[in-house]
């Protein structure tokens, strides 16, 4: 299973990296929106399947389809010459974007690195109890839910109670790049 997230975060990265340096405007667009996909696989692997499929239908498919729609109607083709060599289809290295970057990545990949193996049944999230014995929210949801919310499913409570004003942004966000399609599809028929 570690091969399947080491492969699936390098894939991300690379897709990153050549959607930040391409000069191919649809070439981009394309991997973004397998850049998306991949960061949904993610998701799902981290067992978050709620952000895995928003990540998908908006990170990967709308915004993938209004980039697209937007190149058509600005320039109606790719910006790229087809017969380029690869170092004619990349841009140039920006040196300070990259001191950034390394200075983001360091702090990060030691967070990442910290954390507890995936399916670890000692991980807080989890637990009951963190190690010295205080309530982890994963144990106070177990306990507390059907005493304060009133539902009998667990998941639901935590989706509707606690986790309310998430799920409501959540919504808001999917909502918002449905009428976004919807809105740019038919301004042709406006104009």
């Amino acid at each position: 299973m570690i091969w399947l997230e080491l492969g699936l975060i390098a894939f991300v990265i690379i897709a990153a990296v050549f959607v930040a340096l391409a000069r191919d405007v649809v070439g981009a667009i394309v991997t973004f929106a397998a850049f998306g996909l991949g960061i949904s696989v993610i998701w799902t692997l981290l067992a978050a399947p709620d952000v895995a499929l928003v990540e998908a239908a908006v990170g990967a498919g709308v915004i993938s389809v209004l980039l697209l729609i937007t190149l058509v109607k600005t320039t109606g083709r790719s910006t790229s010459a087809d017969d380029a060599g690869l170092r004619e289809k990349l841009q140039p290295l920006n040196g300070p974007a990259l001191l950034i970057l390394g200075g983001l990545a360091i702090p990060l990949g030691y967070t990442i690195l910290s954390l507890p193996a995936i399916g670890d049944p000692t991980a807080p999230a989890v637990s009951a109890e963190f190690a010295d014995g205080t309530q982890t929210p994963y144990g106070y949801y177990i306990a507390e839910t059907l005493d304060e919310a009133g539902f009998p499913n667990a998941v639901v409570s935590v989706l509707v109670v606690y986790r309310g004003l998430d799920t409501l942004g959540e919504l808001i966000v999917a909502f918002s790049a449905a009428v976004s399609v919807l809105v740019v599809l038919k301004r042709d028929e406006l104009l």
